[in-house]
């Protein structure tokens, strides 16, 4: 077997806000065309990190890597350019009320892009098509269920056709059911279009469907790193207690 290639490469990566650790030296690695999932419990630093690779915000120390390319060492230009392969897909779909489904599609298109306006209408409707949205075009964000409002932010992140799209609790709030459709969705996405795909989240049942690796982070430390099956066989007692959902063990509640 090939050695995987590298899409993502955090190097000793360390954040903090108002002098308290939330990151502690983080170092991993994303391949390209996998579903790496970085999990862990609330405040266990999991969407800094997300928001650190997205360059939403800075980290204190270490370095982000794209396809080898220090981010802290290029232009303000070639940052944006790298940004723009990027797709995000948030936890509360973020769409715009006062948008149509097509046209909440649309909005990164018409504001990156000197497409001609029928060209994007045509682009948005096969990114919703392929979300299984299709039809919906002119419905608002408020005539949707919750799982259709999180497809439709998974058609506006794949706009752009980009080689990396970042989740953010992506079946956060649904039904064990859509959380199944949204899951399965991902992966189709992630194959069909040759995607690399970077998922926060701490829905177990979601990470055992979806993962070809896991990160796993408590207390802003990354305690492992491996396959589905490496986790579930992880002797480390804050993982395994994790994964099991146990009320005994080293994770306490009011910590």
């Amino acid at each position: 077997m090939p050695e995987p290639k590298i899409a993502i490469s955090l190097q000793h990566i360390q954040k903090s806000f108002e002098g308290r650790k939330v990151l502690n030296d983080i170092s991993l690695d994303i391949n390209k065309g996998e579903t790496f999932v970085i999990m862990g419990g609330s405040g266990s630093g999991k969407s800094t990190l997300l928001r650190i690779m997205t360059e939403g915000i800075k980290a204190d120390g270490g370095k982000v890597f794209f396809d080898d390319k220090d981010m802290g060492l290029l232009t303000d230009d070639d940052r944006e350019k790298i940004k723009r392969r990027f797709g995000m897909s948030f936890q509360s779909a973020a769409l715009l009320d006062f948008l149509t489904v097509e046209d909440n599609v649309s909005l990164p298109l018409r504001e990156h892009t000197k497409l001609d306006p029928k060209v994007i209408s045509i682009i948005a409707r096969m990114k919703l098509n392929l979300v299984g949205l299709q039809g919906f075009e002119h419905y608002f964000p408020s005539m949707l269920s919750g799982g259709m409002k999180k497809r439709v932010g998974l058609a506006r992140a794949i706009a752009m056709d980009p080689e990396i799209v970042f989740y953010d609790e992506p079946t956060a709030g649904l039904d064990p059911v859509v959380c199944a459709v949204v899951d399965r969705l991902i992966l189709d996405l992630t194959k069909k279009l040759n995607l690399t795909s970077v998922v926060v989240t701490h829905n177990m049942e979601s990470v055992f469907r979806i993962a070809d690796r896991v990160a796993f982070l408590y207390k802003g430390n990354l305690l492992q790193i491996g396959t589905i099956e490496e986790i579930k066989n992880s002797q480390d007692p804050i993982v395994r207690q994790f994964i099991k959902g146990e009320i005994e063990g080293p994770i306490r509640i009011n910590e």
